[in-house]
């Protein structure tokens, strides 16, 4: 049975795991992405991980799933936020390639994400597929007949910059977003609080908590909506830490869409929460590589 090492490297951890040709996670362990130490340091990371994993066994290719744009034809890096200095231009691909002499494609994680979705997920026989993730930003990937829509310059479906209300939609409405105007209503220190505290207030009635969570669902609503009306997705998949919160937002996440929908395309848009969690990177990693080959 061939087997397939396969990374996500996220802002704050870089998971990683074995995957079988059949497509089942065999294993899985994260560490620290230590994010601030820079791109070099984070291919130096993901060496290491490979090094130990195959001096134990054969692999038939290595999987890559990061944050920040990429050139998929190339594997490298062509635009990373400054959450990770000097990542951009780090030529991924090539130095694991040269590194091991095994086949390596790589590919952005949003874009993983929802490819595994599509295969695996919830948006499985839906087309096309919106994927969202909401977390200290928003991210975003449109699956069509099966495959990542990545425009011209692979640069497509970079929503969260999206202008929307004099600001864009991840600045209104990420959970960065919101952990920041409740810390900054509770006049309390933002690292005291993340999402998991604030729906959990809000369980409790806690009106400040309630308001900022309805003000960020209202702002989804109309993002999701504009990108709706460009793109038509069949259904909407969401994703992200906050979207474990699914039993508190779902009715309001779709009255949301509604108030900016039309009728019409709101009838025939369904909205679902993503399955994988912290898999989808992994596998859709590996997915994407076995579109490659």
């Amino acid at each position: 049975m061939k087997r397939y090492i396969s990374i996500d490297i996220g802002g704050t951890a870089i998971k990683y795991g074995t995957v079988s040709e059949e497509g089942v996670l065999l294993s899985r362990s994260e560490i620290p992405t230590e994010a601030k130490r820079g791109g070099y340091a984070i291919l130096e990371k993901i060496t290491g991980i490979i090094w130990k994993l195959v001096s134990e066994e054969h692999y038939s290719g290595i999987c890559i799933s990061t944050a920040g744009m990429v050139d998929t034809k190339k594997g490298e890096i062509i635009y990373s936020a400054p959450l990770i200095p000097n990542y951009t231009g780090v030529k991924i691909k090539k130095t694991l390639e040269e590194c091991f002499g095994i086949p390596c494609e790589v590919e952005n994680d949003v874009n993983c994400a929802g490819l595994a979705e599509s295969i695996c997920g919830s948006g499985k026989g839906y087309n096309p597929m919106l994927m969202l993730t909401i977390g200290t930003g928003i991210g975003g990937c449109l699956i069509i007949d099966g495959q990542v829509y990545h425009g011209f310059g692979n640069s497509a479906c970079e929503f969260g910059y999206m202008q929307m209300r004099g600001s864009d939609f991840q600045t209104l409405g990420s959970t960065g977003a919101l952990v920041k105007k409740v810390a900054s209503q509770k006049q309390e220190p933002e690292e005291e609080w993340n999402g998991y505290r604030i729906f959990e207030g809000a369980k409790q009635k806690d009106a400040i908590c309630i308001t900022a969570i309805d003000e960020m669902v209202d702002i989804l609503g109309l993002g999701i909506a504009n990108i709706c009306y460009v793109a038509s997705p069949q259904i909407v998949v969401l994703g992200g830490g906050v979207m474990a919160q699914e039993d508190y937002l779902k009715e309001r996440l779709r009255s949301a869409l509604d108030r900016y929908l039309l009728s019409k395309l709101a009838s025939q848009t369904r909205i679902a929460f993503a399955m994988n969690r912290n898999d989808a990177g992994m596998l859709g990693a590996f997915y994407h590589f076995m579109s490659c080959r």
